[in-house]
């Protein structure tokens, strides 16, 4: 309707509308996740990951000096899943449950439910803004969460990048491009070599999120964790996907029922986090991420505790750390105060 009424959109309009629309978007409506949703994510396969995790932010903690409070906050949590599996690792920690501010940044109805089901014994706050995340030191974990921020496309034409829109075509969406050039020279470095039709997206959403979270993180201590499928550095291509019932969907198909999301661009998000003084640690897989955290051997000692479960236990370790499966798609970013070791990342 907004496309009739006033004209071509760009992509992240188009995706913030149909992911985040009051009454319509795809984040307001019922549950996502699991069999019954359209995708399931790492926590969903496995407690390891939430585990392992929660020791990855208790061993941060303790490396702060355990200071008296910290806030933990959890960006677009799902179920609840993966921060349930972390306090019941973290809170082992004496004084980490003590100290702990938990707040979710989270807009669905349905799944707050399911959050404060799994949480509520710890306190969770509910947050729509940044800014509400207190003066303490800021411990941020983002699971899947960047890959679903809008982001706006740029394809090559012989007079310079155009941005890609989304308009309409005999009554059908369709995408165009808007008629007014980009001159080459303007665009990032990775865009300046590209092939005529080449596609360069830029995730200034992303961008942002990073850089609000990182003035934080600058001021008050602390380290943000980011998990989630893109590359290493910036380059061309197109990575703007829909998924509706564990298959790939037409994008501009049934709006406000498909899941739209895109690659990250993790070389972005280390420069916005290294300029507001965040040492940024080199990314992993999260294969490796895993791995270095032990996974292996959790997964051996959940085995020999139930051993009706072994093959079960297997296979989910298996489809987290492989790199047929998960363990090369997704990839681990860590940025955090100078002085912080993070376990998990090469040195």
């Amino acid at each position: 309707m907004q496309i009739r009424t006033s004209g071509p959109m760009s992509v992240a309009s188009y995706m913030a509308l149909c992911l985040t629309h009051p009454t319509k978007g795809y984040y307001k409506a019922d549950d996502p996740l699991g069999a019954a949703g359209d995708f399931v994510t790492a926590p969903e396969i496995s407690q390891m990951f939430g585990e392992l995790i929660g020791f990855f932010f208790v061993n941060l903690w303790q490396q702060m000096g355990s200071p008296k409070a910290v806030t933990l906050l959890e960006l677009g949590p799902g179920r609840g899943t993966l921060m349930a599996d972390m306090l019941r690792v973290a809170c082992r920690a004496e004084g980490f449950r003590d100290a702990l501010d938990l707040r979710l940044f989270e807009t669905n109805p349905a799944l707050i439910a399911e959050q404060n089901a799994r949480l509520e014994p710890y306190g969770p706050k509910w947050i729509d803004s940044f800014e509400k995340v207190g003066d303490w030191p800021l411990l941020v974990v983002a699971n899947e969460f960047f890959d679903a921020l809008p982001i706006r496309q740029y394809v090559l034409q012989p007079d310079g990048w155009h941005e890609r829109m989304i308009g309409l075509t005999e009554g059908k969406r369709s995408f165009g491009l808007d008629p007014t050039p980009i001159p080459v020279t303007t665009m990032p470095l990775a865009a300046w070599e590209a092939e005529l039709n080449s596609v360069y997206e830029v995730g200034f959403a992303q961008a942002e999120v990073m850089k609000r979270l990182a003035g934080i993180v600058s001021t008050q201590g602390g380290a943000i964790l980011a998990i989630d499928y893109g590359y290493a550095r910036s380059q061309t291509g197109e990575t703007l996907q829909g998924v509706r019932q564990h298959r790939y969907a037409d994008v501009l198909e049934s709006p406000g029922d498909t899941d739209l999301s895109a690659h990250v661009d993790f070389q972005a998000l280390d420069g916005v986090a290294a300029n507001r003084g965040l040492v940024v640690h080199p990314l992993a897989t999260q294969g490796e991420f895993l791995t270095r955290l032990g996974i292996n051997e959790r997964a051996r000692a959940l085995s020999a505790a139930n051993p009706a479960s072994a093959a079960d236990i297997e296979t989910a370790r298996h489809r987290l750390v492989d790199r047929g499966q998960m363990g090369d798609l997704f990839k681990v970013f860590c940025a955090a105060s100078p002085g912080l070791q993070p376990q998990g990342f090469a040195s």
